[in-house]
């Protein structure tokens, strides 16, 4: 172990909640922890239940990108050619509309520039995955490729320079806490991430890969390392870490290439 050497090898915005994101070069740390951007806008229904990958699968069909400078947001739908633009203040009465028109449903599109919208509250620090464990999830089902295990985990930052499962060592018992730094940032990891349904479809069409979670979770437990902490595992539908970031390590900015000190 002591010639591994940890680095942060990619960084991974999701401006909006289950839609498409984006991979940067460095990124910035808000007071709550969590990346500057990342799932800083969702969608809602009128009951203020989020409208995202694990409660609608056709959200799997857009295609988006915004431009964070601009306020522009452009989206178009799985294999057709036509695209729809916005500005997301000016015009997001007509976004509303556009998205409401597509999910059937009554849409509001909310931004939170404080805290984002993270999937935990309690660890919303950034996620953490290695790519050695990318590759080996990917190796277990012979259909995707890595690329395609990344887009359906949705993990901020990826590690290089590490076995599979190597994030593994940065939690451990529960009630515990686990200090790493990365570049100049420090961190606190939390507990092995549980898994929804998203996983389990393709992250372009929805389309639901048959037995995914079944093979997930017989290979996970097959592929557990010795360092991993068992108690933290209730079940195997778990993969990446969560953390918290404290508020004093906020306007840190994180870089590709920086170490990784566990």
């Amino acid at each position: 172990m002591s010639t591994i050497s940890p680095y942060l090898a990619g960084i991974f915005i999701y401006p909006i909640k289950s839609f498409d994101g984006f991979a940067t070069n460095q990124a910035t740390l808000l007071t709550s922890g969590a990346l500057e951007h990342d799932r800083e806008f969702a969608l809602f229904d009128e009951k203020g239940n989020f409208v995202n990958g694990k409660r609608n699968p056709r959200i799997h069909l857009l295609r988006s990108s915004l431009d964070l400078d601009l306020r522009i947001l452009t989206v178009r739908i799985q294999n057709k050619s036509e695209k729809f633009i916005f500005h997301i203040d000016k015009e997001r009465r007509e976004l509303e509309t556009w998205l409401c028109n597509y999910f059937g449903l009554t849409i509001k599109f909310v931004q939170n520039s404080l805290t984002g919208f993270p999937d935990d509250t309690e660890a919303s620090g950034p996620t953490i995955i290695s790519i050695a464990t990318l590759e080996t999830v990917a190796s277990w089902f012979p259909e995707l490729s890595v690329d395609e295990v990344r887009l359906r985990m949705r993990t901020n930052l990826e590690i290089d320079g590490v076995p599979p499962f190597w994030e593994e060592q940065l939690f451990g018992e529960e009630n515990s806490s686990v200090h790493f730094q990365i570049g100049d940032v420090l961190f606190t990891g939390i507990n092995p991430c549980q898994r929804c349904v998203v996983p389990t479809r393709n992250s372009k069409t929805g389309e639901a890969f048959p037995q995914f979670q079944k093979i997930f979770i017989a290979k996970r437990r097959e592929s557990l390392p010795s360092w991993t902490t068992l108690s933290r595992f209730n079940h195997f539908y778990r993969l990446a870490v969560n953390t918290k970031v404290s508020d004093s390590e906020a306007g840190k900015i994180l870089k590709v290439g920086n170490p990784v000190k566990a």
